[in-house]
């Protein structure tokens, strides 16, 4: 089973207002303290594992390719 993501209590604070104004200001309506947590929870559980699945896969491609670039500074026999 995969462990949620956690968040501290800056960050949820954070991302909780980063909603309430988004909601406000694109949809020009009032998102209040737990509706706006129920959808961060909803992001949370059900989004942020995708996301962050292509951050690793994202950084999974970009070693491989710089590993590959170790074996263009090899030093040739002669």
């Amino acid at each position: 089973m995969q462990q949620p993501i956690q968040l501290n209590d800056v960050q949820r604070n954070d991302m909780l207002q980063s909603l309430k104004t988004y909601f406000e200001q694109e949809k020009d309506e009032q998102l209040g303290d737990l509706a706006a947590g129920l959808l961060l929870d909803f992001i949370l559980e059900e989004l942020a594992p995708i996301f962050y699945n292509a951050g690793i896969e994202a950084s999974y491609q970009f070693m491989n390719e710089k590993i590959e670039d170790l074996f263009g500074i090899q030093v040739r026999e002669r």
